[in-house]
């Protein structure tokens, strides 16, 4: 399933621009360079190419990481870190055993993400979709490590991931069209009250819809639900993943919403011309709903908005995290900073699939900030 991709064996045509490496992180069914899909579709670029050439060739030191594209937010921190180190993926023995699954798996020793790491680098992370989710925990873990994986494991046994102690390494943090606070893209469907039939859609996007949703779906082998993706991405237990993940304050965060629909009567409607059809049903049935998730969280009629799969407002800082409108002028460590909204669906920011889009001034914009930083 995996194969090493020398991503270290291209040169940059023009000098590193800074100390960091821009490490990027794919969402939930996605893929990265160690998987034989990138070549003939990078995740990042999609039809357009692949954005880590690109970004390369400016001078940008960026590597694509592959992760398990169902995984959980906490599975896929631990799989990050194994590659970032060239090391045998430790999912911690505690979280092993109450998830019902391997305490180690894939190897990459030998085959770091990163070749050559040298101190005084920094790490920036960009994570798409549920790669949100899987970078700030990833964060939270390499600073502070796991009160219950060392409690269950001997000290010669323990990864240095739990451990904690490593949060000097990082400088930035960019969530892209994230799930941060959770998506009503799960919720809407265990909410009795609402009926989705009532929400008018054509047979096509029926059809799309259908598609993708059975694409989606993760094989099960046994492990425990609170061990996937989608058990994170519902909103209560996004809000508990939330509660462990501390806002650092030497680290700059930033997070950009995307939004491809438009008021209409009722809440919002995807506008057709920028959304994928695989989404325009799923964005419809967000739009129209509101509720309340079984553990009291008033889901509004500002959640109605959407990029097809995640809710904009969503996407912005999680809940409760110091955060500010982003000013280029005032940006600081320890406050999340809301980019202005992305127009476009929840894979824009990837190029598009059947919509192309052209990302790169996007992100050659966004590393050129982040380089312009202190410390950088």
């Amino acid at each position: 399933m995996l194969f090493f991709t020398a991503c270290g064996a291209r040169q940059a045509p023009v000098p590193e621009r800074s100390n960091i490496e821009y490490i990027f992180v794919h969402g939930l069914s996605g893929w990265g360079s160690y998987d034989r899909t990138y070549k003939r579709m990078p995740y990042w670029g999609m039809l357009g190419g692949d954005l880590m050439e690109y970004l390369r060739a400016q001078g940008f030191s960026c590597y694509a990481a592959s992760v398990s594209p169902e995984g959980s937010a906490w599975d896929r921190a631990c799989e990050l870190y194994a590659q970032l180190n060239g090391t045998v993926t430790d999912y911690g023995k505690a979280h092993s055993e109450r998830c019902g699954h391997d305490r180690f798996g894939p190897d990459f020793s030998g085959r770091p993400l990163i070749p050559d790491w040298e101190e005084g680098k920094k790490l920036a992370l960009l994570g798409h979709s549920f790669g949100g989710a899987t970078i700030r925990l990833f964060s939270e873990i390499l600073a502070s490590g796991d009160e219950a994986e060392r409690a269950a494991t001997a000290p010669d046994e323990l990864s240095p991931f739990f451990l904690g102690g490593q949060g000097e390494r990082l400088h930035t943090l960019v969530t892209l069209a994230a799930p941060t606070n959770g998506t009503t893209a799960y919720d809407l469907y265990q909410d009795e009250s609402f009926d989705v039939r009532s929400v008018k859609i054509s047979r096509w996007d029926d059809f799309w819809g259908d598609f993708f949703s059975n694409r989606r779906q993760a094989e099960k082998d046994g492990r425990s639900e609170e061990d996937y993706a989608a058990f994170d991405m519902h909103i209560d237990n996004a809000l508990a993943m939330n509660a462990r993940i501390r806002t650092l304050p030497q680290v700059y965060y930033f997070a950009v919403p995307c939004c491809a629909t438009e008021p209409a009567e009722g809440g919002q409607r995807p506008v057709r011309s920028a959304m994928e059809p695989m989404f325009r049903r799923s964005s419809a049935r967000m739009g129209a709903y509101t509720g309340v998730t079984g553990g009291g969280f008033v889901i509004g009629e500002s959640w109605q908005e959407n990029d097809g799969l995640v809710n904009t407002v969503s996407a912005m800082a999680p809940i409760g995290a110091p955060s500010a409108v982003f000013d280029p002028d005032t940006v600081k460590p320890g406050t999340w900073q809301i980019m202005p909204t992305y127009s476009g669906d929840h894979m824009s920011l990837q190029g598009g699939m059947m919509k192309r889009n052209d990302i790169r001034p996007f992100y050659r914009e966004l590393l050129e900030l982040i380089d312009q930083l202190p410390g950088s």
